[in-house]
């Protein structure tokens, strides 16, 4: 929507600005905030398709939330008024039983009048939405769920690393993850090309920083990680073509290639990607950038398989921890939705 805004209309002149003001609730591990850390009260709403929804699926995972939070996938395209549960069985949410996301946030606040962003956390027993402020869910997920988190769960959060983490994510997030669509959704020429030179040197930054590391912060993962891998997984299928964020690909960048194949082939990280549904989000749901709502086939996706190296630098994704079990029953992405598998449903 901006992955975030319903409807149409992403390209209205000049630069892009995303809207990034969201529903700031907390779910907290005191309860201080009015919504207190249970297992089983309340469902995380995304969809594969949207990068920033992905963060959330990812760090569920990798900190083994599963059976704490429950998760509703929206179907990878949407109207002007919302995501929709039109992948369940009826159209329906089976555990909400609504139709739209919509639904959640009007049960919360009756006259809400903005974006129905991905991710969402709901509140199952009142339906109503309690945020979808998809940069501190991930990061409450690490820091006040931590009594549900599996044996084994990596500190993707480490408070030592926090202050340059923050500055770290603040720079990928403004400059990659935003920067794709600053181009993408740029008005006019000028707007573009100031759009793609920052996007590029974002890129080649941290091309140089991950030269002689694993990973962003050093030797293990982290939500930083988690930030850039979203984008880099969509760089190919979608921002380089239909984004016009074409210098490189993603796979003639050596460094960011290599790390992107290390993290796709880590459990938590690749087998939650959904190359269809991506593509068919970005190519239907922008139809002033693609009016004929043509999804193209490529790119070859089972590159993503290929051998990355990226060991010889060292270090280990889950430090002393381990890496998360089988994905959980239903949750599975469809093996032909993987490496080397369908262009487009």
């Amino acid at each position: 929507m901006n992955d975030e805004n319903s409807g149409s209309g992403y390209v209205t002149g000049g630069e892009y600005t995303r809207d990034s003001t969201y529903i700031p609730d907390r779910i907290t591990a005191d309860g201080t905030s009015g919504w207190p850390a249970e297992a089983g009260r309340y469902r995380l709403v995304a969809a594969r398709a949207c990068p920033w929804a992905n963060r959330s699926i990812i760090v569920r995972r990798l900190l083994g939330l599963e059976t704490a939070i429950s998760m509703g996938l929206c179907g990878p395209t949407h109207d002007e008024r919302s995501w929709t549960f039109d992948l369940d069985p009826g159209g329906r949410d089976p555990v909400l039983g609504y139709e739209r996301l919509e639904q959640a946030f009007l049960a919360r606040f009756p006259d809400y009048d903005r974006g129905i962003t991905v991710p969402a956390i709901v509140d199952v027993p009142s339906g109503a939405v309690v945020t979808n402020d998809f940069a501190q869910i991930t990061l409450d997920l690490s820091t006040e769920w931590t009594a549900f988190h599996r044996d084994g769960a990596p500190d993707l959060y480490p408070e030592k690393l926090r202050d340059e983490m923050d500055e770290v994510m603040q720079r990928v997030y403004t400059e990659v993850n935003n920067g794709v669509y600053r181009c993408g959704f740029a008005g006019d020429q000028r707007a573009y090309d100031r759009g793609f030179e920052r996007l590029f040197t974002a890129l080649d930054w941290l091309s140089e920083r991950l030269a002689g590391q694993r990973y962003l912060m050093g030797g293990t993962i982290t939500e930083a990680d988690v930030r850039l891998f979203t984008t880099l997984a969509r760089f190919d299928a979608v921002y380089h073509g239909h984004f016009k964020a074409n210098r490189h690909k993603l796979t003639e960048l050596p460094v960011l290639w290599a790390y992107a194949r290390d993290l796709y082939q880590t459990p938590g990280f690749g087998d939650t990607i959904d190359f269809p549904q991506i593509k068919e989000h970005y190519y239907v749901v922008h139809v002033d950038i693609n009016p004929t709502r043509i999804i193209p086939q490529g790119p070859d996706t089972s590159v993503w398989l290929t051998p990355h190296g990226r060991e010889s630098l060292g270090g280990s994704p889950f430090g002393d921890g381990t890496p998360p079990g089988p994905v959980a029953d239903g949750e599975a992405v469809p093996a032909d939705h993987g490496p080397g598998g369908i262009g487009h449903r």
